[in-house]
């Protein structure tokens, strides 16, 4: 009788603390022309320029583009290819990895735990994950035989640092030192995304004994910070970190096509990864990561960081629950001024110059980038991915802007900054 009462109580503080019904009612992302949304229609042609001459001189293999205004999809087209070998199109409801765009609904999952006071931003990761205590700082090393020196950090990783990439955490093979990318190899750290048969939770409890760049909050530095996190987030909320995404975020959003691993119907969407050889592009080889990860493999790594594969339109989705301060369908995932919290700037003054600072899950545009032209207003909110993706957000003017494409390599791509100038360009209101 008492185990029962006990479940009985965990599955109604379980309903307890799941999605929230809101006052607000903000409709779902849908079709809607430009003129209804304040945007001109001949001037979004101008992204149909871009896009195709950047195919046509063989920039790019293909794209996915997509602008909302207000609530509307005013602009949703496919460029190209999604297969150039195979000579398969692409299509608007084509499916990308994301990679570090996964950054951003990671973090949305710890605010939103976070939200249910399950813990403090400032508490020390190793309250919960005991291998993170007492970190240590790398001081020394020898190329000869990757062996190291290291000393006490003078402060314990907090959930706060991890989030904004100021843990002293490094990123391994794609780590800017080379040191902590021997380190990392050494020790068999698993970074992005794998088709092998290992756990973010093996993966991290690793990652804990190793030294850190700097003293934790005392630097920035790129990390898989955010892969510790969701293996606290399966600590925290008892369920796989797949799991609470799908029930917590992606279905309540009716973001059917975002997941770690795709089910077999959608696996014929994904968009391949190529790069340019001479004048052809073909499929990207198999490297330290093999990019067929999302639809082969043991499918049990659940990254972070980088692990997850989209839509345009379902990314879309994500962001216009942000600009809706947090809610969409009349379901609430985050309050306002938790995402108010989420946009100052968390990094002190390690961006200085840049244009931006750094959130709790985005770069946000400051008055700096705002002069700079063609990145959108105060408090902007963007990112991309490892594979050429980028999107962006402007809460003033309700504008999302999102531009998907699968490369690797070096490719003359100036897609990036010209869609984001091309979308400002076409406010007509």
């Amino acid at each position: 009788m008492k185990n029962l009462l006990t479940l009985i109580l965990c599955l109604l503080v379980g309903v307890s603390f799941s999605q929230t019904k809101s006052s607000q009612r903000s409709p779902a992302l849908t079709a809607g022309s430009a003129a209804s949304a304040g945007m001109s229609d001949e001037r979004l042609q101008r992204i149909d320029e871009m896009c195709e001459e950047h195919v046509k001189e063989g920039k790019l293999p293909g794209m996915v583009a997509l602008v909302a205004k207000n609530g509307r999809i005013v602009y949703h087209k496919a460029f190209g290819m999604a297969d150039s070998p195979a000579g398969k199109p692409m299509t608007k409801d084509a499916i990308f990895r994301i990679a570090s765009q996964s950054k951003a609904i990671t973090s949305t999952a710890v605010m939103m735990l976070w939200e249910e006071g399950k813990f403090r931003l400032d508490d020390p990761i190793s309250k919960y994950i005991p291998e993170f205590k007492n970190p240590k700082v790398l001081r020394s090393f020898r190329y000869r035989d990757t062996t190291y020196n290291a000393a006490p950090a003078k402060r314990e990783i907090t959930i706060r640092h991890l989030l904004t990439h100021t843990s002293g955490i490094g990123y391994g093979v794609i780590d800017g030192d080379e040191r902590f990318r021997m380190i990392y190899e050494k020790a068999g750290i698993t970074d992005l995304f794998t088709t092998e048969d290992i756990t973010i939770e093996e993966s991290v409890k690793k990652l804990a004994k190793l030294p850190l760049h700097h003293d934790p909050g005392e630097g920035y530095v790129y990390s898989e910070g955010l892969d510790v996190l969701g293996y606290f987030i399966e600590l925290i909320s008892g369920m796989s970190f797949s799991d609470f995404l799908q029930e917590r975020l992606f279905k309540p959003l009716d973001m059917n096509d975002t997941h770690f691993y795709l089910p077999s119907e959608l696996a014929d969407r994904l968009v391949k990864v190529q790069r340019k050889q001479g004048d052809q592009w073909e499929h990207y080889p198999v490297t330290f990561y093999d990019t067929n990860y999302p639809i082969t493999g043991a499918k049990r790594f659940y990254s972070g960081g980088a692990g997850l594969s989209s839509t345009a339109k379902d990314y879309a989705t994500f962001l216009q629950m942000y600009l809706n301060g947090g809610e969409l369908n009349g379901i609430r995932f985050l309050s306002r001024t938790t995402i108010e919290t989420m946009m100052q700037n968390q990094i002190k003054d390690f961006w200085e110059g840049s244009g931006r600072h750094y959130g709790l899950a985005f770069g946000v545009l400051d008055e700096v980038g705002v002069a700079q032209g063609g990145r959108g207003s105060l408090g902007t909110f963007d990112w991309g991915g490892y594979f050429n993706t980028q999107y962006f957000a402007d809460p003033k003017e309700k504008i999302i802007g999102i531009i998907m494409k699968q490369t690797r390599g070096p490719v003359d791509d100036q897609t990036g900054w010209m869609f984001r100038m091309l979308v400002g360009q076409a406010v007509d209101n």
